[in-house]
């Protein structure tokens, strides 16, 4: 079988990361795990290094891992920080990365892992969004693969596989409509960060199960599928799709659609890259439809929901107007879970900021960080503002 044997995982202790270490164990002769890393839990990354036989460990919070060493194997080798992540990344023996850290801090180590050749297998959504013209660019010259580990992007890259992209009319991106759905917009003045957390179909990271509650991510999946199909965002479509069974869609222009269908469960796309091209055999059933039902197809409240309408209006800009959201959304779903702001004031933040500052003109890797950096003060400001 053709598959990478020799991997990282850089954020090896989140939802995703822990998900892949599942697969990998129902793999172990097929996959080498060289390298590791997380932010801050270094004793669940111990627990990983001993359980997997890892002798590369990187930390990006270097305060965390004072005087906790001796937790891991000697011989250890230790990468702190952003610097460190990259040298991480450009491990000779290593043959793909599989990028799951939040926010912006795996951007320059996946950068670095594309100039080293490694294949990406992706699931940072803040990577493509905040810089997506320039990595995608980078694998081009490169000959580099990227491969969607995002259950939504994997089904489209699934989907796409065997046929002509010049074929291909719209992408129809489907989402739960997260715990609030059925709220009035009455109701969702008074959501909890309790509430907000409690998915009815995934099992995610705090942000990013708030980011479905949003619905930002959304947002940003529309951002992410127009880099990496090269498909014009006007030609990305958004379904609330209850069930979490198609995870998203491809319309070819003879009206024909490919949907791609398991369980809501991340393990399926991820094994998908793992294995790419082949596909791991699975014992397990998978989808019995005579019990599964119907399936059921809404269009978004947009106006309940307004994240979609607002990066549609970024991805319009010529400046990195898609990093300044994603910026801003950080923040304010960052003083959501820390009870600063209500859950309506999450897509407030977002929009006032963007009001304020569009980002700095698209030009090289180091323009969208400068957005990032600057995003996050005037989002920050904007917060203390409802205090």
């Amino acid at each position: 079988m053709r598959m990478f044997r020799n991997i990282i995982i850089f954020g090896a202790t989140g939802s995703i990361g822990t998900s892949v270490l599942n697969v990998i164990r129902r793999n172990r002769s097929n996959f080498n795990v060289i390298g590791i890393s997380a932010n801050t839990s270094v004793e669940k990354l111990a627990q990983i290094a001993h359980e997997f036989n890892v002798q590369n460990v990187g930390i990006f919070d270097e305060h965390t891992f004072a005087g906790k060493d001796s937790l891991f194997k000697r011989g250890t080798q230790f990468f702190f920080g952003e610097n460190g992540l990259c040298e991480l990344a450009k491990l000779s023996e290593v043959t793909a990365v599989i990028m799951a850290i939040v926010g912006i801090a795996g951007l320059r180590p996946t950068m670095v892992a594309i100039e080293n050749k490694k294949t990406i297998l992706l699931a940072s959504k803040e990577i493509l969004v905040t810089a997506g013209k320039f990595i995608i660019e980078s694998a081009k010259q490169r000959n580099v693969r990227i491969l969607p580990v995002d259950s939504e992007h994997n089904a489209i890259f699934q989907c796409l596989r065997g046929n002509d992209g010049s074929f291909v009319d719209r992408l129809i991106l489907t989402a739960s409509g997260g715990p609030f759905r059925n709220f009035s917009h009455r109701d969702m003045e008074n959501i909890t960060v309790a509430q907000a957390l409690h998915h009815p179909v995934w099992n995610m990271g705090k942000k990013i199960t708030i980011d479905s509650a949003t619905m930002a991510n959304k947002g940003l999946e529309i951002v992410e599928a127009k880099w990496l199909f090269n498909v014009p965002s006007d030609n990305i479509d958004v379904v609330v799709h209850p069930e979490s069974i198609v995870h998203s869609m491809v319309k070819f222009c003879d009206g024909s659609v490919i949907a791609q269908m398991c369980p809501p469960n991340m393990e399926y796309p991820i094994a998908n890259c793992l294995f790419f091209p082949e596909r791991e055999r699975l014992e397990k059933p998978s989808i019995n439809f005579a019990e599964q039902g119907s399936l059921n197809f809404f269009a978004p409240d947009v106006v309940k929901f307004p994240h979609m309408s607002i990066i549609r209006q970024c991805l319009k800009s010529s400046n990195n107007a898609c990093a300044v959201f994603q910026a801003a959304n950080e923040v304010a779903v960052d003083a959501f879970l820390s009870h600063r702001i209500k859950f309506t004031q999450i897509s407030e933040v977002v929009s006032k900021t963007l009001d304020v500052y569009t980002g700095e003109p698209m030009t090289n890797l180091k323009s969208c960080e400068e957005s990032v950096i600057k995003a996050h003060g005037v989002a920050r400001g904007i917060v203390q503002g409802y205090n």
